[in-house]
């Protein structure tokens, strides 16, 4: 079966699209708590009372704790700045790494 695969150009189209482009390398181990963060949304949310529809996620990579902030869907960069400023920093300082899994545009902006 795998020789006719093989010949076949659709098939070799789609395993080349799936099949990934290099290996994941894992982020080193944090020594320190609030060093190190992961910083992800969760959107679609029903409005609250507060009118707020999502929730910004900020995760301690050292203890895994994670601060959960009501925010909306449409803030754009500088909102979420401010957010991050005004309930993770003033905690715990700014951190030396921040992991965001979303927009590469957004991370560098941020």
């Amino acid at each position: 079966m795998e020789l006719l695969c093989g010949k076949c150009i659709t098939c070799r189209k789609a395993k080349f699209r799936i099949q990934p482009h290099g290996f994941y390398t894992l982020l080193p181990v944090p020594m320190e708590p609030w060093v190190d963060i992961l910083m992800d949304f969760i959107l679609g949310l029903p409005r609250s009372k507060w009118d707020r529809d999502s929730i910004f996620i900020v995760v301690n990579r050292f203890s895994n704790m994670a601060h959960f902030i009501p925010c909306h869907k449409t803030d754009d960069v500088t909102n979420i700045i401010d957010l991050f400023f005004r309930e993770i920093v003033w905690l715990h300082e700014v951190p030396k790494s921040i992991v965001f899994y979303k927009d590469v545009k957004f991370l560098s902006y941020f």
